[in-house]
């Protein structure tokens, strides 16, 4: 079965392109949020960027539903957009009810099916837009292209609100995603090969670090790199329990 309408979605990408440089960015991403939602029938839909501690924050929902299911993710340090962020890639859950890969995840009642993008800026990801279903479903490729299309989107808005002279907080915090993506990348790669860990936990040992240091997440990525105080033993073992590791985490 096709989810999306393919005419559908070129009328509301084109709409949303043409008043898309004309008001503020945040105000942007909550229409091209309210857009996904209704044009595709989705439940709903929102949009989470990184933090200088390594959170991926709330930026922007469809509904009360995809705030809570955002805040869920941001609270767990784990899930499908989790995933996606660390990963650079897309993830779906057909139904997170029964689906074993984030165990301390707490869920909205209404919340079943998932699917996360990442939002990608000059190939590396700054964030995530998701959006989900309140019965299991099976996600297709028209719905994942769909998706890509209006990831698509917010990515040309935020290339603009980083060009923009008069940068606002949103710019600021992309700028600093961009800047340091590369060490926590290579941070990561290294801790999954020393200490066998998976990329999302091994994100989440560098998160914690940040959070418990009151540092950015890239100061710790950095000193990890260079052999000096990154994270210690102790913490290294406890996050291959991926319980324990990730409720630690935030």
């Amino acid at each position: 079965m096709v989810h999306i309408d393919e005419e559908a979605l070129r009328s509301s990408l084109q709409r949303l392109r043409q008043a898309a440089f004309d008001a503020d960015v945040v105000a942007v991403l909550k229409r091209t949020v309210n857009a996904v939602d209704e044009v595709f029938d989705y439940s709903g839909a929102g949009i989470m960027f990184v933090t200088e501690s390594g959170h991926l924050a709330y930026v922007a929902a469809s509904d009360e539903g995809g705030r809570q299911l955002e805040e869920a993710q941001a609270a767990a340090g784990q899930g499908p957009c989790y995933d996606s962020y660390v990963y650079a890639r897309e993830i779906v859950s057909s139904d997170l009810r029964t689906d074993d890969r984030w165990p301390d995840l707490r869920l909205p009642a209404q919340v079943r099916a998932v699917a996360g993008i990442p939002l990608l800026l000059a190939g590396s990801p700054v964030g995530t837009l998701n959006v989900y279903r309140d019965q299991p479903t099976e996600w297709d490729d028209s719905d994942v292209q769909a998706l890509r299309g209006y990831s698509g989107l917010i990515t040309e808005i935020l290339a603009a609100a980083l060009a923009a002279a008069d940068r606002g907080t949103v710019a600021e915090q992309l700028q600093y995603a961009l800047d340091y993506r590369v060490v926590i990348e290579r941070a990561v790669g290294y801790l999954m090969g020393a200490h066998g860990l998976t990329a999302t936990t091994a994100f989440n040992v560098l998160r914690k670090q940040a959070r418990d240091s009151r540092r950015r997440v890239a100061d710790v990525a950095a000193e990890v790199l260079g052999g000096s105080t990154g994270p210690d033993a102790d913490q290294i073992r406890d996050r291959r329990s991926p319980g324990r590791a990730l409720t630690e985490a935030t």
